[in-house]
């Protein structure tokens, strides 16, 4: 294709390609001015801003509002009256709209610009070498704490690791270059979860690296069912098999707002690989880290997405309390 524009169909587009791709450009144009506008500001503007936009998102948004409320009460309904549990909701939607925001300005922050806003504790923890002198590979599968949308700069934050996520791409292509752009600005790998399986293997392989997966999402169709926050959830398998296939020790770090604009991962203790000499099973290790972010839930009921349905369930089947 030579790029030129065929109003009669034939080469180049045809009137219904050409009003896809004039779409795809002021999709492209509002959201790239949208970012610089945000970019140029302080981020404690950004961070303010954001938070008006997620209490304006909260009476806006029908849908989520009702999704967070259902969740809270489910989970908080037997220790908090009605009106705690909806004035964690709307916190809850005020500190999403300020992590976007301020996740946005990250994009475009360099590393010791970053490290002003997003602190890490506990990274002695994780440093170690193997016998070549190399730092060893580690697996962190937190959540959506706090501002996870920075945890793909981990790299800046942990020196001599680098970071390795798994993204979906986004449409238009052009937009989804530019947001790609500034989430790989410290040097972290993204890896596409649909085909980059070989990329995996190949950035694993050279060891240093921190595997960064969520483990918080309902996983219905390969996942086991375990128990999260009182009733039974379908939780995906992958953080344990892929830190066993990479001989990767499993952190559970969870993302804490301490202030405005400000956000402290604390990584703590390992989860424990071996019993008695043994590995253990997956199912065991995916309690203890569903076991370790249901801590992180109840430590800051407003810092986790209740905005997702995270107790999912198959066809015909009901939702399971544990008893």
């Amino acid at each position: 294709m030579n790029g030129t524009i065929d109003l009669r169909g034939g080469h180049g587009y045809s009137q219904c390609g050409l009003g896809l791709y004039i779409m795809e450009q002021l999709l492209y144009l509002i959201a790239r001015s949208f970012l610089v506008f945000i970019q140029a500001l302080p981020v404690g503007w950004v961070a303010r801003l954001g938070r008006c936009g997620g209490a304006l998102a909260y009476w806006v948004d029908r849908r989520h509002r009702r999704v967070a409320l259902k969740n809270l009460t489910r989970c908080f309904a037997p220790e908090k009256s009605p009106a705690e549990i909806r004035a964690i909701a709307k916190e809850n939607f005020r500190r999403l709209g300020e992590v976007y925001g301020c996740a946005i300005k990250g994009m475009v922050m360099n590393d010791a610009e970053l490290r002003t806003i997003f602190a890490v504790k506990g990274d002695e923890a994780v440093r170690a070498v193997d016998a070549e002198g190399r730092l060893v590979n580690r697996v962190f599968t937190g959540g959506h704490f706090g501002n996870f949308e920075l945890a793909n700069r981990m790299s800046a934050l942990i020196p001599g690791y680098q970071a390795v996520a798994t993204y979906r791409g986004i449409r238009p292509p052009k937009l989804d270059q530019l947001v790609y752009r500034m989430r790989t600005v410290s040097g972290n790998i993204l890896v596409d979860r649909r085909t980059g399986a070989e990329d995996l293997k190949r950035a694993m392989a050279a060891g240093g690296k921190l595997l960064i997966l969520a483990s918080d999402q309902a996983d219905r169709s390969g996942g086991l069912e375990l128990p999260f926050l009182g009733y039974y959830a379908w939780t995906t398998r992958a953080p344990v098999i892929l830190a066993l296939r990479y001989k990767c020790v499993i952190f559970v770090p969870i993302c804490y707002r301490v202030g405005l604009g400000k956000w402290v991962l604390e990584i703590g203790e390992p989860i424990r690989m071996e019993e008695n000499g043994k590995r253990r099973g997956v199912e065991a290790l995916m309690r203890d880290i569903n076991t370790a972010l249901e801590v992180g839930v109840r430590r800051d009921p407003a810092n986790w997405f209740w905005v997702h349905d995270r107790w999912k369930t198959k066809k015909g089947q009901t939702l399971r309390a544990v008893e």
